[in-house]
């Protein structure tokens, strides 16, 4: 068996900078929850399929079990841990989910508030086609999507006022 070499990366992860040492194949996922302690960004299926373990990549909404650690440097991360404000108030995103009931086991909630947010970042006023194409990758075996689609149209709504 071939040795895995290890490599020190700087990254930055809600605003804070890291620098951890990976494994050539550790992924983004593992780093987040098993040397970060940033548990919010959950482990589904490792293969890209569920979105549980969607985080923002400079922005964009991605499947952190896909992302290899080392492809991390210098990119600025987002996780689900970053969205509540400093004082604990969380984030109108969190707050539409609460408010139209679009929580039900939260496993894949975390994933599809990060999915949102990618997408209210480029689209202020999505249709609700853009809103579950949105969040096509996140599947949820609760809710059914209609009270999520609710929630980010009314996430929507309020950052528009904002």
């Amino acid at each position: 068996m071939e040795a895995v070499s290890s490599k020190i990366v700087n990254i930055l992860v809600n605003g804070n900078n890291y620098e951890v040492t990976v494994a050539s194949n550790d992924t983004l996922l593992t780093v987040l929850r098993d040397k970060l302690g940033l548990t919010g960004t959950k482990f589904g299926c490792g293969n890209g399929e569920c979105g549980a373990c969607t985080v923002l990549i400079d922005g964009e909404a991605v499947n952190s079990c896909l992302v290899l650690a080392l492809n991390c440097e210098g990119k600025e991360i987002q996780t689900i841990e970053g969205l509540a404000s400093s004082n604990g108030d969380l984030h109108p995103i969190q707050q539409a989910f609460v408010d139209n009931f679009a929580i039900q086991c939260g496993f894949c909630t975390p994933g599809i508030i990060m999915s949102t947010k990618s997408l209210l970042e480029k689209n202020q006023n999505p249709t609700e086609y853009e809103i579950r194409e949105a969040v096509n990758g996140n599947i949820c075996r609760c809710t059914g999507y209609e009270n999520i689609v609710k929630a980010v149209s009314a996430a929507a709504e309020t950052l528009r006022g904002k």
